[in-house]
């Protein structure tokens, strides 16, 4: 049996708000024939609050817009030489549900991390992935009938500083690092096309590419 298709599409950097509102439409308009797409990009700075996020954990963001999302989650930082994927899938057409979702785009980083040799692990009730505890990687997923969308950012080759002015992911005190510390590689469409095979390959499908 053949395997479902991923469409993907790489949409450069993207202003987040409007991005978000057509994440919103595509799930509200998906039927069961909508194709199940990933979307790589970045975003200007930014910082997003999710559900659970608390007031006091955005500490001094200056100049820095903030916007409240419908993700799960906390208070997180997006800017430029960030990788950003978001995972637009239909969980009706696969044989898991949010928990076994998030578990495997956990393990698609690790696997990533690992082929650029650095290892990289998960904590307990922090979702997201670590190197030597410090946060390289972020997940925040919605899931509205049966539909995800939102997803997972990782640090690639971008200025930190900014995480020094929240609580990342609610969690005082949490550093953060990125490929570009740890001796990966830099250029995003490289660690795009990885990735994107890497997360294919643990959510059992095929790639598809969406040419603009």
């Amino acid at each position: 049996m053949s395997k479902p298709l991923l469409h993907i599409q790489h949409l450069g950097l993207c202003d987040y708000k409007s991005t978000w509102r057509k994440m919103q439409r595509y799930t509200d308009q998906r039927t069961a024939k909508s194709q199940d797409q990933l979307w790589l990009l970045e975003h200007p700075p930014i910082f997003t609050l999710g559900r659970a996020a608390k007031p006091e954990h955005l500490l001094a963001p200056g100049d820095i817009p903030i916007i409240q999302v419908d993700r799960g989650g906390q208070v997180t930082y997006h800017g430029p030489g960030q990788l950003v994927a978001y995972l637009l899938l239909d969980l009706h057409k696969k044989s898991f549900g949010i928990k076994t979702l998030v578990a495997q785009i956990e393990l698609a980083l690790i696997n990533l991390l690992k082929d650029y040799a650095i290892q990289a692990n998960t904590k307990p009730g922090a979702p997201g992935v670590y190197v030597d505890g410090e946060k390289i990687a972020a997940l925040g997923l919605r899931v509205r009938h049966g539909c995800t969308f939102h997803g997972l950012s990782l640090n690639v080759d971008m200025d930190l500083e900014p995480f020094s002015r929240i609580n990342p992911c609610g969690y005082p005190n949490l550093e953060t690092t990125q490929l570009a510390a740890r001796g990966g590689p830099t250029a995003l469409k490289q660690v795009e096309v990885d990735l994107s095979h890497h997360l294919a390959s643990q959510l059992d499908y095929t790639l598809a590419y969406i040419s603009h």
